[in-house]
């Protein structure tokens, strides 16, 4: 299988977003996306993506931002992490993960944080798996504006 793993581009965009309401109904939360696609095209200066192409498809992405701790410093805030159930198995998801990090890297942050949801044991231990330390005391709290 000969995966791309690119920074994403706006020809991009539509694919995935499908691919995050795909996801949305994966984590069982469909109804928390509210972004639109003509938002996303808006807010394209803002939107760091990488993306994991098959036969010209947009198969996984990983969606992320840079961040400030106040103990820690810089840091990458993996957003979103998703590969379509069918490409799953195939290293996809840690290709995506590596890209991410080697972007913290590149910008000399300290870490990679991201939230993965309690029931999702297959996603606990790939994070395990890398090294992750998995925090189950915080609890997030959104506040929708």
């Amino acid at each position: 299988m000969d995966i791309t793993i690119r920074t994403a581009g706006e020809e991009d965009f539509a694919q995935i977003y499908q691919l995050i309401r795909e996801f949305a109904h994966f984590i069982k939360t469909p109804e928390k996306v509210t972004i639109t696609l003509p938002q996303m095209i808006q807010d394209k200066d803002r939107f760091q993506c990488i993306v994991a192409i098959y036969q010209d498809q947009v198969i996984g992405f990983a969606t992320w931002f840079f961040a400030y701790y106040s103990w820690s410093g810089k840091a990458v805030y993996l957003d979103d992490l998703y590969v379509k159930d069918q490409y799953r198995g195939h290293a996809i998801g840690t290709a995506l993960m590596d890209a991410v990090i080697e972007k913290a890297r590149e910008a000399g942050c300290k870490k990679v944080r991201w939230q993965v949801s309690n029931w999702n044991q297959h996603a606990i231990e790939f994070y395990k798996k890398r090294g992750a330390q998995i925090d189950e005391v915080e609890i997030n709290c959104d506040l929708v504006l």
